[in-house]
């Protein structure tokens, strides 16, 4: 039996893109490795009674359309934004919180700064309108540039028409920020070092590259892009954890016709006559099918599963040295109550935390624990990026008890001296003692801590190099040049096979943005 297609991978992004080609009439094949689907987005116990997304944290979001067309809500999912979206709490007990509202937001900045408190509803208003410009790129499959088809010439028309419709300034902004340095991007507007601190974390999340480093603010406008625009950015939870969200994907693709398989490792892509036909299991099953979508990244996709002999040399040189080791570590927290932050005072704690929680005073702290990673050590005071998900939703933890989840910059894939089995708890110790600093405390509450290096991302979860977003999303590795220049469109050089993850077009994130464009391009071939 040929299937029609199948799907290696069931993470979010390969969910979504069995979802769409099942709809539209096609009967693919999931093959997950793991016992459970969601790949980096699951909820997993791990302390007893305590349960947390354990790799990714919160949603991309997911694009609206996706959760109406595959009809989401009735499989179970929830969507949860609380407000404020943003607390920035500092040692000294005082804090930045970042509504939905910008003029909400800007009323809490006025506190710290008057002068910034007027510049953020500008900051706002220009962020969204030049977002609102990028997200129809992100929606886009990149054009064939030497050979444009009549459909990509209107839309490339389209683009256009909309570029022009920023207005002047706007497009200039848009022409100028893309290649700035975040941290100069962040100085144009404000001049309270916490909130371009705050600007620049959006920019160096999921990247190897410091605040100073030349084109992180394009990293910002893609996010800004992915998610509505908003200055405070996005601070969506899954009830029942991102798991509840992927477990929803299954379904839906199980009702409209797919199969999945987990416990399933694919060894190899198969290729006949310069033609992907199947793929063979860890076992040694083999399956054929007319077409192989691949959720895994990039290197794993071409270097591992692929045989090399079907690549041009050059492209496979291109494929070493396309960008691809991780910098991010994950720190899972069981705790016996609820942390008391001094910047917190005697205000709401449940509200104010139940959003993100930026821990990074200053642009040069957030650069100096880059610098230790670039030269190959763990950051001694990195960046957090803190969630409490328990505050919106009880069920992850016993009544009473709390799950801190902590994403944390910078943890080089490779380390200069040493290696991950004895550095690990390094990494949760350095994020217990600067949690300290604005939660005194918080370590006595502590029952249990799960630390997730870069390598256990890559052996445990399939993320080679342990980068999240199966490479960095700089400048030369975006768009047309995601992951490699001439592949960019979702169809591999070997035909019959497309990419369907995240070293696809638009990037990282729990969006199912990269999923969505690749099914669409499938449709259009089968």
């Amino acid at each position: 039996m040929t299937r029609d297609v199948v799907v290696v991978g069931g993470g979010h992004n390969g969910l979504v893109t069995a979802a769409l080609l099942a709809k539209h009439g096609l009967t693919p094949l999931v093959l997950e490795r793991r016992e459970i689907v969601g790949g980096a987005a699951v909820t997993e116990e791990f302390h007893p009674g305590f349960r947390a997304s354990t790799v990714a944290h919160l949603a991309g979001p997911l694009r609206p359309w996706l959760v109406e067309e595959l009809g989401l809500a009735a499989h179970g999912l929830r969507l949860v934004e609380p407000e404020p979206r943003v607390f920035a709490p500092l040692p000294d007990g005082r804090s930045v919180r970042l509504w939905g509202n910008p003029e909400r937001s800007a009323a809490d900045i006025h506190r710290l700064s008057p002068r910034d408190a007027e510049s953020y509803p500008r900051f706002h208003r220009s962020l969204t309108a030049v977002s609102a410009f990028i997200s129809r790129l992100l929606a886009l499959t990149p054009p064939d540039v030497g050979r444009p088809a009549p459909a990509e010439l209107v839309s490339l028309v389209g683009l256009g028409l909309g570029f022009r419709g920023l207005g002047r300034e706007e497009a200039q902004r848009l022409l100028r920020w893309g290649p700035m340095a975040v941290a100069d991007f962040a100085s144009e507007w404000f001049e309270t070092e916490i909130l371009r601190a705050l600007v620049c974390g959006r920019g160096i999340a999921g990247t190897f590259a410091g605040p100073w480093s030349a084109g992180t603010t394009a990293n910002l406008l893609l996010q800004a892009a992915a998610q509505d625009g908003n200055g405070a950015g996005a601070a969506v939870h899954v009830r029942g954890g991102l798991g509840a969200l992927t477990r929803a994907l299954a379904d839906a693709a199980r009702g409209f016709g797919a199969e999945i398989r987990t416990g399933a490792e694919v060894e190899r892509i198969t290729t006949k006559d310069g033609r992907a036909t199947g793929v063979v299991l860890a076992g040694g099953e083999e399956i054929q099918a007319r077409a192989v979508a691949c959720a895994a990244d990039p290197q794993r996709t071409f270097l591992r599963l692929l045989d090399p002999a079907v690549l041009d040399p050059d492209d496979l040189h291109r494929l070493r040295n396309y960008r691809q080791e991780g910098m991010a570590s994950k720190v899972n927290v069981a705790l016996s109550g609820l942390p008391v932050f001094t910047a917190v005072k005697e205000e709401d704690a449940a509200g104010l935390l139940a959003g993100r929680i930026h821990i990074g005073p200053e642009v040069d702290d957030l650069e100096r624990a880059f610098d230790d990673a670039k030269y190959g050590g763990i950051s001694g005071r990195p960046w957090l990026d803190v969630t409490i998900p328990t505050l919106a939703d009880p069920s992850l933890a016993p009544a009473g008890a709390h799950v801190m989840s902590v994403y944390l910059q910078y943890t080089p894939y490779r380390l200069k001296q040493g290696d991950w089995a004895s550095r690990r708890e390094e990494v949760g110790d350095a994020v217990m003692r600067l949690l300290e600093e604005y939660a005194p405390g918080v370590g006595r509450l502590v029952l249990h801590r799960q630390v997730l290096t870069p390598l256990d991302l890559e052996r445990s979860y399939g993320l080679t190099g342990g980068h999240p977003s199966h490479g960095e999303p700089a400048l030369g590795q975006l768009f047309l040049a995601r992951p490699l220049l001439g592949w960019a469109r979702y169809r591999a050089p070997v035909a019959g096979l497309y990419l369907c993850g995240a070293g696809a077009h638009p990037g990282g994130g729990v969006t199912g943005a990269p999923g969505a464009n690749a099914a669409r391009e499938m449709l259009k071939d089968l």
